[in-house]
């Protein structure tokens, strides 16, 4: 039966048969079951995008190429299907290359489709014309370059494929004369793996490291969410009754409300996890690449227990025992391998199970705890800030704390909420407030860690889950790389909620000023008018938050606005210019200065 999309067929073509290489190109993505596509209209790739819509395939016409591929990115993410960017020859293309990057980090299947100068033209310098494989060979899993019309069918499937097998995106080149013509060829089937558990001699020893175990503990991670896993990671928790922490940015990986979830690790992440897994004897990596950001000491705590026995699960066998030396290492499924070793453990006599109780009860402990400081630190107490306090509130007065403002959305997020958070001070201090009940609900740049990439990303996520929530948080100097998008939500009918910290300054690295550069600002202050009068001017709604009480009704508002009217706010919270702390206390040190007219600045 033909499956439709505003009426359009959405059943590829069979066979061999007569068609162009643009139409190849299209029954390809049809096969793959594209219905979504970002980007920038171009002469480049037309005559396919002609037939885009007869094919069910919608193209969102975004404000930046760069916006495209966070779209893709979250869109990919959330779906779990791929995510696919498009744009003219090369400056279209070159605009993209950061956020494949950060889709490289969040191994997310992302392909994007890079026409190139027409072959005649190669290396004559024309119009338009790079070398764009080159751009994104660190970025990209895959890199199909089409050498031939007739091939076109070929590498764009192989394209699809490997994004999937490979888990992270993959390039598809097409010289911009190779759509046109006519060729003989036969649309490719998508191939998916099916991922297993892991040797049996590797689960095996997992399985009774695990049974050995007085104190395990599970570091649940991305590769869970991916394989959809979070409820095989419930299970193999409760069977040992381990403490489940999140590894860093990925607090979606286990349910919040879940008696053995604690928490987040990494920058700003969860004091309860941290102490908890300094306590392992074995910590069971599940899904995780234990990346070096994600395990750093935060809260004055080097809390990575340095006895414990390491089992680490990767679908990618290039991460086991890259970052942490490992006892275990497993290449398998997380989903997978957590059935296996949860079967392997059923009717077994567990070490951990005569402490069952006790270490509930510690867990248990821990996490209120963190909870009541949590709910106590109302403002950063270093001397920087409180003199940044005690300034504002004598010229404002009504300025607000981050970390009060985060309690408070926090309390008011709706159900099923999808949230994507920028790069920066105040988002950095949102990890220890963002908490998921599901899957595929939280969206972070990961490693690569660029400006600008909440909106755009939400507004992918939406596009995906049209039935969710969708919330992006952003500070000021990111928001001010990605607020065009708003023209995009708007014009395009797809509807999200901003949240911006507006407290006029790039504050993570004025922070690195505060600590090391004896408080010497250079370049980090950022006046702007307001953000909500510049989403009104772009057909959004905007609201300015600055008092306390209104943070919670206003998010409300605007979700409720998103959901039921279709439409796009950007509330700006008026916040004090207090930091928490630093992003990168282990890659700075106190200055040195050898000549004599800068030994001042010390």
């Amino acid at each position: 039966m033909s499956k439709k999309k505003n009426g359009a067929d959405r059943t590829a073509v069979s066979g061999v048969q007569k068609m162009t290489p643009s139409e190849a190109f299209v029954e390809t993505m049809v096969a793959n079951g594209v219905t979504d596509m970002f980007g920038i209209m171009g002469s480049a790739f037309m005559d396919a995008m002609d037939i885009f819509a007869p094919a069910g395939i919608r193209l969102v016409p975004v404000v930046h190429e760069q916006g495209a591929g966070h779209m893709a990115d979250g869109y990919a993410r959330v779906s779990g299907r791929h995510g696919m960017v498009i744009g003219q020859n090369g400056p279209g293309i070159s605009n993209c290359v950061t956020a494949i990057a950060a889709a490289f980090w969040a191994h997310s299947p992302v392909v994007i489709v890079t026409p190139e100068a027409g072959t005649m033209g190669t290396g004559l310098g024309g119009f338009q014309e790079a070398n764009q494989l080159p751009m994104f060979q660190e970025f990209t899993k895959y890199q199909g370059h089409v050498n031939n019309p007739k091939r076109m069918a070929e590498f764009t499937g192989r394209c699809f494929d490997r994004a999937m097998s490979e888990m992270g995106p993959t390039q598809l080149n097409i010289p911009r004369d190779y759509f046109y013509g006519e060729i003989e060829t036969e649309i490719p089937q998508p191939t998916r793996l099916d991922r297993g558990p892991g040797g049996e001699k590797s689960l095996n020893e997992a399985a009774e490291l695990l049974a050995q175990a007085e104190f395990p503990v599970i570091v649940s991670g991305g590769g869970v969410v991916m394989a959809d896993g979070v409820d095989e990671c419930k299970a193999l928790a409760e069977r040992l009754g381990a403490p489940v922490v999140n590894s860093y940015l990925h607090n979606d990986s286990f349910p919040a409300s879940h008696p053995l979830w604690t928490g987040p690790l990494g920058y700003q992440g969860s004091k309860a996890a941290m102490k908890l897994i300094s306590q392992a004897d074995v910590v069971l990596a599940l899904g995780t690449r234990l990346g070096p950001f994600g395990t750093l000491p935060q809260h004055g705590m080097d809390y990575w227990p340095k006895n414990a026995k390491i089992i680490q699960i990767d679908a990618d066998h290039k991460m086991l025992g890259l970052v942490k030396k490992i006892s275990v290492g497993i290449c398998g499924d997380a989903k997978a391998a957590a059935v296996a070793l949860t079967e392997r453990l059923e009717g077994k006599a567990l070490v951990c199970d005569a402490n069952r109780a006790a270490r509930s009860e510690k867990i248990d402990a821990e996490k209120a705890a963190w909870e009541k400081e949590l709910d106590e630190w109302t403002h950063e107490r270093d001397a920087f800030s409180l003199d940044m306090i005690a300034e504002q509130e004598g010229e404002d007065g009504n300025w607000l704390h981050p970390r009060q403002v985060l309690r408070e959305l926090e309390k008011a997020m709706p159900e099923d909420v999808m949230v994507s958070t920028d790069i920066g001070n105040i988002n950095s201090v949102a990890n220890s407030y963002l908490r998921f009940e599901k899957p595929r609900s939280f969206l972070a740049p990961m490693s690569f860690g660029n400006c600008g990439y909440a909106l755009p990303t939400i507004i992918g996520a939406k596009a995906a889950a049209p039935e969710r929530p969708a919330i992006a948080y952003a500070g000021d100097g990111a928001w001010g790389m990605s607020l065009g998008e708003i023209m995009t939500a708007v014009r395009h009918d797809i509807p999200v909620t901003a949240v911006v910290f507006h407290n006029r300054q790039w504050g993570a690295e004025k922070k690195n000023q505060v600590d090391f550069y004896n408080r010497r600002f250079v370049a980090g202050e950022l006046e702007s008018e307001s953000f909500a009068g510049i989403a009104q001017a772009m057909g959004a709604e905007g609201i300015v938050v600055d008092k306390l009480e209104e943070v919670g009704p206003a998010l409300q508002r605007a979700v409720a606005a998103q959901m039921n009217e279709g439409k796009t706010t950007v509330i700006e919270i008026m916040c004090t210019r207090e930091l928490g702390d630093p992003f990168r206390r282990d890659a700075l040190s106190k200055p040195v200065r050898l000549l004599d007219k800068y030994k001042d600045y010390v």
